[in-house]
């Protein structure tokens, strides 16, 4: 093996490593919408407008959100995926 294939393989068990383990850190989280900072997002909103995390511009954006531990979204003040649909949908229709 030369070494360019092993480096190759040592990047593709690396990135395999990775996604094995994002369901893990993923379980027992849900996305909470309207509880990031501008700029502080996990990744794409609702409105489709951006796709990557760090881009919100509003603190408290309906339409962005955080992964945060399951259960403690409404107590933090934020909303789950469906309420935030709904209130994004009515704020766009008015």
């Amino acid at each position: 093996m030369n070494q360019k294939q092993k480096i190759a393989t040592a990047a593709l068990m690396v990135a395999l490593g990775t996604v094995s383990s994002l369901p893990a850190q993923a379980a027992g989280k849900e996305k909470c919408y309207g509880v990031s900072e501008a700029g502080q997002n996990d990744c794409s909103n609702l409105a489709g407008t951006h796709s990557c995390a760090g881009q919100s511009t509003l603190d408290n954006d309906p339409g962005e959100w955080k992964l945060v531990a399951k259960g403690t979204c409404e107590n933090i003040g934020g909303m789950l995926k469906a309420e935030a649909k709904k209130r994004y949908a009515e704020q766009n229709n008015s």
